[in-house]
């Protein structure tokens, strides 16, 4: 169970983020402990080269005031308050013989480096190098200076000190290190699991979701980070399944509702012809019925699926610039001869050169929908007004005015429903589809149908298309 934990957790992104988080801080802490390191040891390096400057100058000065006896006196009491192992000191002659030193018992394995000693023969007031000793972990700082004109000095300081100095930074380093390095973990972790824990909501929300219970959804809390976008984004994906479920639903329920209306005509027909009498008369008038009512089928289906398609993008064709003016007056031209029919006056009023991008077919199936709605819910002797304007601004509006029979105020909010038909409209041919249409290929063009209407005076249908330079094109 123990290890079953630890697997999991290893896995998580909270542990990725808090591993990575400790890597990146150990690398750090090391690139700094050594730029600490180096700026130490530099720091003891040089006040050890400044001591035995500021004692190889006494020397020299001891020299010329009181000659080479009271140099010896000097550097015998420098090297013994100092302390044989830590201080040394040899004084030689130009040729390399050595008339005076400290006790050397400590540092026999120190010669006369002849290329120091050459380098201050050849003008240079003093040189400064380091002699390593047999013990790794023993070294020394030796100065050689000229202190008269016949004789030179050597003078050396241990660097133990300046080493158990570096040592003891390097443990309280290590120590320090290890509690922060703890500290940064728990910080680390606590700081990944608070920042996902958006995504905790969010992955428990996913699971409270099923097909029956769309209403569940992430808790935003208006901080504007990445994980409020996030959840942000991902209740707006339930929204939209939210809509297109409830959408598939009431389209499943209208489909079986209006399916069965002409598969019972359909049905009861057969029936009839069947048990009735068997002339083919009977039977030619059975086939025509079918054929009316399939072909009812056939167009409400096809409807149905070009709307599908419209709002999924699927065979969405390539926009190209369409004369609008042209369109509009192509499709009154159409219709005029119904309205004739019918004793229904059709005005048409088009700005002309106005352009919008689309889908033409699509765009003419919009336009003759309206038109034909209009043309339905008209009574003879009635008006119908087609008005197209090209000077609103960011957008094209084209609106279709008819006189007829109105829309009840209740009824507005479910007219682009699809399969939806007023009571007053359940006398009219049609599937409820065709303003639902008209909606979907509007939204698709990035435009918007709207309507205004009173009961007993009449409808306003209003398109409204994103304008297009028509040099675009």
């Amino acid at each position: 169970m123990f290890f079953d934990l630890i697997n999991r957790i290893r896995h998580t992104l909270a542990f990725r983020l808090t591993l990575w988080y400790a890597v990146i801080f150990i690398a750090s802490a090391a690139i700094v402990f050594v730029l600490f390191y180096m700026q130490i040891a530099a720091v003891i390096e040089k006040r050890i080269d400044g001591d035995l400057r500021r004692q190889g100058s006494e020397l020299s000065r001891a020299y010329a005031l009181q000659g080479i006896a009271m140099v010896q006196r000097s550097a015998a009491f420098y090297a013994q308050s100092a302390g044989e192992k830590k201080v040394f000191f040899r004084l030689f002659y130009n040729s390399g013989v050595v008339f005076s030193s400290s006790n050397m018992t400590h540092w026999k394995e120190i010669g006369i480096d002849r290329k120091a000693v050459d380098a201050v023969l050849a003008g240079n007031s003093e040189v400064i190098v380091t002699h390593h000793l047999s013990d790794p972990k023993a070294s020394v700082r030796v100065i050689y200076a000229r202190i008269g004109k016949p004789i030179l000095l050597q003078l050396g300081v241990s660097l133990e000190e300046g080493r158990h100095l570096l040592q003891a930074f390097r443990q309280i380093f290590v120590v320090t290190m290890s509690g922060i390095l703890l500290l940064a973990v728990l910080a680390g972790w606590f700081m990944a699991r608070r920042a996902l824990s958006g995504v905790g909501h969010l992955t428990h929300t996913a699971r409270q979701i099923s097909a029956e219970d769309l209403d569940a959804r992430v808790p935003v809390s208006h901080h504007h980070s990445e994980i409020d976008m996030l959840a942000s984004t991902f209740n707006q994906m339930l929204d939209r399944i939210q809509m297109l479920v409830t959408g598939v639903r009431q389209m499943n329920d209208n489909i079986a509702h209006d399916l069965r209306s002409p598969i019972t005509r359909i049905r009861g027909l057969a029936e009839i012809t069947l048990t009735g009498a068997q002339d083919l008369d009977a039977y030619r008038q059975m086939s025509e019925s079918t054929i009316e009512e399939c072909d009812r089928l056939l167009e409400m289906i096809n409807t149905m699926l070009a709307i599908s398609r419209t709002e999924a993008g699927v065979n969405a064709r390539e926009r190209k610039l369409i004369d609008f003016s042209a369109l509009v007056q192509d499709a009154c031209t159409l219709f005029q001869p119904l309205a004739e029919d019918k004793s229904i006056t059709l005005l048409c009023n088009t700005e002309e050169d106005i352009n919008v991008s689309g889908d033409r077919p699509m765009l003419q199936r919009l336009v003759a929908n309206l038109v034909d709605n209009a043309l339905k819910y008209t009574d003879a002797g009635g008006t119908i007004r087609v008005i197209l304007h090209g000077n609103t601004g960011d957008a094209v509006r084209l609106e279709v005015i008819d006189s007829g029979m109105g829309i009840a105020s209740d009824e507005m909010p479910k007219l682009f429903d699809r399969f939806y038909r007023g009571d007053r409209s359940r006398t009219q041919s049609g599937t409820g589809l065709g303003l639902s249409l008209a909606q979907v290929i509007a939204r698709s063009h990035g435009g918007r149908l709207s309507v205004q209407s009173d009961l007993g005076t009449g409808s306003t249908f209003t398109l409204e298309l994103p304008v297009v330079d028509p040099d675009m094109g």
